[in-house]
């Protein structure tokens, strides 16, 4: 185990709720995780935020996404373009799941483009996940998450995408 688990700035306990945002200006970089058979089938959860770069400007706008509901599958990405700033979620004991919604931030005009899924994280159900964002100027868009209704747990392939760097004409690519 590369870290001890106890050490991490968790935003959760286990089977609670939690809502994290990134300061103003700031975008999701990192997300771990790490799973509890005995504490409900859940994952703690940590996040990291760095700033943005200059040339991307200030959000003008950011609001909460979409609810995923618990126990199911599903895809979200962050609509009108916007870029991963915070998670809210909520635990359910009945079927020992998480539902998920995402804080999402708007730059003015600029646009998605050189899109990309990452690999399952974790690679196994009930391991330790792990994303950091690979290289300075990808930005989370969103994820694409299997559940597993044996191991009650998640996959999860994170959306990431570079933003264009000039003034863009379409809502969504």
């Amino acid at each position: 185990n590369s870290h001890d688990h106890h050490d991490m700035a968790w935003v959760n306990s286990y089977r609670q709720g939690f809502n994290f945002q990134c300061p103003h200006g700031e975008v999701l970089v990192a997300i771990r995780s790490y799973f509890s058979e005995q504490d409900g089938s859940d994952r703690l959860w940590t996040f990291e935020c760095q700033p943005t770069p200059e040339g991307l400007g200030e959000p003008t706008d950011c609001w909460w996404d979409d609810i995923n509901r618990a126990g199911l599958e599903w895809t979200s990405t962050c609509t009108r373009n916007g870029l991963v700033a915070g998670v809210q979620s909520k635990y359910f004991e009945s079927v020992l799941d998480r539902e998920w919604q995402f804080y999402c931030c708007y730059y003015k005009r600029r646009c998605p483009y050189s899109c990309m899924k990452t690999t399952d994280i974790p690679e196994y159900y009930r391991e330790e996940g792990e994303l950091v964002v690979p290289s300075y100027g990808y930005f989370i868009r969103g994820a694409q998450t299997t559940f597993s209704g044996v191991l009650r747990d998640r996959q999860w392939k994170y959306i990431l995408c570079r933003m264009t760097d000039f003034d863009c004409e379409f809502e969504n690519l």
